[in-house]
């Protein structure tokens, strides 16, 4: 990936100075080399471990990263998150979720402002990094983030459908959500009109999620709201949820 991006920007990435600007460059970044120049007064241990870690995945690199902070004791989520890399803030995504002696509640008033980041790759750090919670607690996740759906934030209007997709990019499943989708119903009610198309997709992706494994639903729903949500922002929402059936 990083053959495709000159070497002069993947030097500034690496160096923390800036955000990427699309996917390629987030997949990119050396972590470890960021780690190194970001944190400087790590052990050099931290920096091996993370070197040893570069072949796996990057939400594992991702939690390592705040692991190998929080060790050292940099594990400072408001100085993380007010830096200049979407990488580095997405560590403090991570740093949140990976709070051993937070709950879900705190967890999610903590990751309010990074819900709303300007960078699209923080923003799907700051529900991927609370996943676990959530499958965890599925039913507390839903009742804790449907007063979300009320935000004047899209993006926080957002991370409350997309955390609680049944089954997501990236992401561990939520068994309950795929077998007894209706359970979710009010949320997406309350995003079925959404203006925001950034929001339609993924309430639109979440009921696709859905119909792979209860196909009907989906298509009694979208019958129904057919009837009831006259809105070009439905419309849309609809064909989006019925495209795989």
């Amino acid at each position: 990936m990083s053959n495709t991006i000159a070497t002069a920007r993947l030097q500034v990435l690496n160096a923390g100075s800036v955000s990427s600007t699309h996917l390629a460059e987030c997949l990119a970044v050396d972590f470890a080399a960021l780690l190194q120049a970001v944190a400087p007064t790590l052990p050099p241990a931290s920096i091996q471990r993370m070197q040893a870690a570069t072949g796996k995945g990057i939400t594992q690199r991702m939690a390592l990263a705040a692991a190998l902070l929080r060790e050292a004791g940099q594990g400072d989520v408001q100085h993380w998150q007010a830096h200049p890399s979407d990488t580095v803030r997405g560590w403090a995504c991570y740093l949140i979720g990976g709070d051993a002696q937070a709950a879900l509640p705190d967890k999610l008033q903590a990751m309010r402002s990074l819900a709303d980041d300007p960078h699209f790759g923080v923003r799907e750090w700051a529900w991927l990094a609370l996943r676990s919670d959530i499958v965890a607690e599925p039913l507390e996740a839903l009742a804790l983030l449907q007063p979300w759906t009320q935000q004047r934030s899209p993006h926080q209007r957002r991370f409350a459908c997309e955390a609680l997709r049944p089954r997501g990019v990236w992401a561990t499943h939520i068994a309950l959500f795929k077998q007894q989708p209706e359970h979710a119903l009010p949320l997406l009610e309350a995003l079925a009109d959404d203006p925001e198309r950034y929001v339609q997709d993924s309430v639109g992706n979440w009921l696709n999620d859905a119909g792979k494994s209860q196909p009907g639903w989906v298509r009694d729903v979208c019958a129904r709201w057919q009837s009831t949500h006259d809105s070009v922002a439905n419309t849309y929402i609809r064909k989006r949820a019925l495209r795989s059936l």
